[in-house]
């Protein structure tokens, strides 16, 4: 399992390459949240069961609904509409959600050539997939495809440990970093 082997073996990797040289200053995953925004909502209510399924599927844990947080005329969206669904996972959630992402999804992705180098700055990293039947647990042949986007949030504080935090546990990071 991933959580065992950042334990045993990708934190005392770390510790060397980033010259660190308490192992609780080791940059970790602490959450990752995975979000679909659903623009069909806004006329369909009954969407949001399918997308809510189809994400708990993925996850493991019960998605909660996302809603506007302001009235936008042009898009017909009303504040306090119900306009997608978001799930947080920490722990060991977090750990298998995070294995099977790297070991089965991102493998699936047609023509993948790598994640694109999308830190915020602050050592937390946001990737977007075009459809969610990249992951084995869906059923692509009953699943209408939607996009969904990940965000892993780390304790690093700059990106550089970050990027080598997520390298390490298997994120294909495209760009001409070093690491």
């Amino acid at each position: 399992m991933l959580k065992e082997k950042f334990n045993q073996e990708i934190k005392d990797k770390l510790m060397t390459e980033l010259g660190i040289k308490n192992k609780l200053a080791v940059p970790t995953p602490e959450k990752v949240v995975v979000n679909v925004g659903v623009k069909d909502a806004l006329t369909d209510i009954k969407v949001l069961d399918e997308v809510e399924k189809d994400l708990a599927t993925i996850t493991g844990q019960k998605p909660v609904r996302r809603l506007a947080k302001k009235a936008i005329a042009g898009f017909k969206l009303r504040e306090g509409q119900p306009i997608g669904v978001s799930v947080t996972l920490r722990g060991d959630r977090m750990w298998s959600f995070l294995e099977r992402l790297t070991t089965a999804a991102l493998p699936r992705v047609r023509d993948f050539r790598g994640l694109p180098d999308s830190f915020d700055g602050h050592g937390n990293y946001s990737m977007g997939l075009r459809e969610q039947i990249v992951f084995p647990e869906i059923d692509y042949s009953k699943a209408k495809i939607r996009g969904l986007e990940v965000t892993i949030k780390t304790n690093a504080k700059a990106d550089e440990p970050a990027r080598h935090l997520l390298k390490a546990i298997g994120l294909p990071i495209r760009g001409d970093h070093n690491g």
